[in-house]
């Protein structure tokens, strides 16, 4: 960006030689990349970054130089706040269909405007920083923006359809033939200005051909507009049109500037035009309310943050001077041109600026906690070392997925608000083509890594992820659920070493065994599974996952639709917990006793059972007549097919029994098991085949 030192002795007293006043800017900050003369003046190139649109003007330059100098600006910093109402013009004159896209609007009536040339000191200024000199009127809004920071746009009020201005997205289809003589399609996400029938601009881009400034004109309609700067940044992208006036709509221009820039640019238009000044119309729906930061003591935030030792009253001059005011003990408050200045760490910023990065030593700042896990950080550690340990290895996959996968799968329990009107977080300029949903679920990554493992002939894949999931929420700080997930993906045979041959087809049970020995890693006993439903798993290989009665997830078998989409020719077990629940729960201490004296005594039964029978209802059976010498209750095998009726199948659980007291006689277990089949019989109906 080009600046004038010329213009800038018009609104600061500075007595520095061009080449210290660079240095001085780029101590600072603000890195002067060059200098160079223009007849009697000096041009100084700056390379400001994006968070700095207030410097985007020799105002802003200037305030700087107030700082570093200790001088005083000759300009007022604020608007008049008086803000005149129309004595002629109808109310709806101006009118504000989307006050998300444009935050305030205000238009001046000028009469009998005579368009013609510039004088040579206006010529002079603009071409000074690159601008070339159209006519007086265009000229001056030029440059009112160049000293402000603020655009502007001057229309023909003659030429304006009922002379009205209407602030609407523009129709589908819509056209508009601009200033560089270009038509140019429109869309409904884009904003423009329009008179009674047709867009006359594109907001905070460029105006239209046909109601621009021409020798004709008499009466002028000067617009000084806020427009949203996502907004402008996405209709320049689209239009593939960048200007000047759209170059600071995207970083952010002063809402609080808007009545000053246009009386500005009215005054010159009445000295340079021979304009008389008409009606001004400031349509203002909704306040600028200013930013407070909190910060108790700024000295002592600037000391641990940079390790700079700066005087809380000169830490405080130099916030002052740039506009950043005490409002009370420990409370700041932002200028309505600074939008950087949101928290404690850009107070220090600021301060450290100014007081010189080049005097921060190189020690390093005192760590406070630095290096220590968080709570939960060593049981995810845990977690993941059980599951290395089972030859898994871990994915990380992408935060943002395809809107494809929206009802795909089943998310787990109380991730989504049913109060929200949208289900899913959807980012506004996606990353990644169509990757517009931030995940609610880990299984899309997960389940393109086991693609791209089958894509490289592994066949054998056991992987899991622990990431973050995000879900809408209704509240009313507007942020997304978002919680921490485990999620695993089991497919193939178990892999030997330098086994030639697979080994066994791995299957639900493994899955289910991975998924409790990580869970007891970390601490936590006691899921629950359940057979139940879930969309993106096959009907009958799936279950529920819960703990202490809250359900906290899934495990199955991927079903066929999923499977025919990823190309998957073999199973896939997959499982995906609340982990954030999961720790939330009090870790189980670790107990130690002794190894056991007595050999235990181990026997194995078949039960013939109904297919709807599950080996929890037995085991739950079996514990609840409290036997003192059965140790343990295990799921041994399931057998259906020849020999059963088309509603049975046979159970074989182990049972074992032992003593801590002595070594058990077979009539004793013989005696008790015999009990505990009899007790399954009687309660549940089932029967013993061997």
């Amino acid at each position: 960006m080009n600046i004038s030192h010329n213009w800038l002795n018009d609104l600061i007293e500075i007595d520095l030689p061009p080449d210290k006043i660079a240095d001085e800017l780029t101590r600072v900050g603000l890195a002067v990349e060059g200098i160079h003369p223009h007849k009697d003046d000096f041009v100084f190139d700056i390379d400001l970054t994006s968070n700095r649109p207030d410097c985007l003007s020799h105002l802003g330059i200037a305030r700087e130089l107030k700082v570093i100098t200790n001088s005083q600006l000759l300009v007022n910093e604020s608007e008049n706040p008086e803000v005149p109402m129309p004595a002629i013009l109808t109310p709806d004159f101006v009118k504000i269909d989307d006050s998300r896209l444009c935050r305030r609007f205000t238009a001046r009536i000028i009469t009998n405007v005579k368009i013609g040339p510039s004088p040579q000191w206006l010529v002079d200024r603009l071409e000074a920083i690159g601008e070339r000199s159209i006519n007086n009127v265009a000229d001056i809004t030029n440059y009112v923006m160049h000293e402000l920071g603020q655009p502007m746009h001057s229309f023909d009020l003659d030429k304006l359809t009922e002379k009205r201005i209407i602030v609407r997205r523009a129709k589908n289809g819509e056209t508009i033939t601009t200033l560089d003589e270009v038509e140019r399609k429109l869309d409904e996400s884009m904003l423009a200005i329009c008179d009674a029938d047709k867009p006359v601009a594109v907001a905070g881009i460029m105006g239209g051909l046909d109601s621009s400034i021409t020798e004709g004109t008499v009466n002028v309609l000067l617009e000084v507009a806020f427009f949203q700067k996502e907004n402008i940044h996405q209709t320049s992208r689209k239009l593939g049109l960048s200007t000047e006036a759209s170059y600071r709509f995207e970083r952010g221009v002063d809402i609080e500037n808007l009545k000053r820039a246009s009386d500005r640019a009215a005054e010159l238009i009445r000295d340079l035009a021979g304009g008389e000044h008409g009606e001004f119309i400031d349509v203002y729906p909704s306040r600028y309310t200013p930013n407070e930061v909190e910060s108790a003591d700024i000295w002592a935030a600037v000391k641990r943050l940079t390790g700079l030792s700066v005087d809380t009253t000169e830490a405080n001059r130099f916030l002052t001077a740039l506009g950043i005011e005490q409002q009370r003990e420990g409370v700041y408050v932002s200028p309505s041109w600074r939008h950087d200045v949101l928290i404690e760490e850009d107070l220090v910023e600021e301060v450290a600026r100014h007081a010189g990065y080049e005097n921060i030593g190189t020690a390093l700042p005192p760590a406070y906690g630095a290096g220590e896990y968080q709570h939960s950080e060593v049981r995810k550690k845990l977690l993941r070392q059980t599951l290395v340990d089972q030859r898994f290895d871990e994915a990380l996959s992408y935060s943002f997925i395809d809107k494809k996968f929206d009802d795909v799968f089943g998310v787990i329990p109380n991730l989504i608000d049913g109060n929200s009107e949208e289900t899913f977080v959807t980012l506004n300029d996606s990353v990644m083509e169509g990757a517009v949903r931030m995940r609610p679920t880990l299984l899309p990554g997960l389940l393109e890594a086991v693609r791209l493992n089958f894509n490289h002939q592994r066949r054998d894949v056991s992987l899991f992820e622990v990431g973050k999931v995000f879900a809408a929420k209704t509240s009313r700080d507007n942020l997304p659920t978002e919680r921490e997930l485990f999620s695993i993906a089991v497919t193939g045979s178990e892999r030997y070493e330098n086994w030639s041959m697979p080994g066994r087809e791995l299957d639900f049970y493994d899955a289910k065994g991975s998924v409790e020995a990580a869970i007891e890693a970390v601490g936590v006993a006691g899921l629950d599974f359940a057979d139940a439903s879930f969309k993106h798993l096959r009907k009958g290989q799936s279950a529920s996952i819960s703990l202490n009665g809250k359900g906290v997830g899934s495990l199955g078998r991927l079903n066929e639709e999923i499977s025919a989409d990823f190309k998957f020719k073999q199973p896939v077990y997959v499982a995906e917990l609340d982990l954030q629940t999961i720790l939330a729960e009090t870790q189980r201490p670790i107990l130690y006793k002794a190894l056991p004296k007595y050999p235990s005594v181990v026997r194995d039964v078949s039960l013939l059972v109904k297919r709807t029978m599950t080996f929890g209802e037995i085991r739950e059976t079996i514990i609840s007549q409290g036997s003192e010498i059965c140790r343990s209750i295990d799921f041994v095998d399931i057998y259906e097919g020849k020999g059963m009726k088309v509603d049975e199948r046979s159970i074989t659980i182990r049972l074992e029994y032992r003593s801590d007291e002595r070594t058990l006689i077979e009539e004793e277990v013989a005696a008790v098991h015999k009990g505990i089949v009899t007790i399954l019989e009687n309660t549940l109906g089932i029967k013993q085949r061997y």
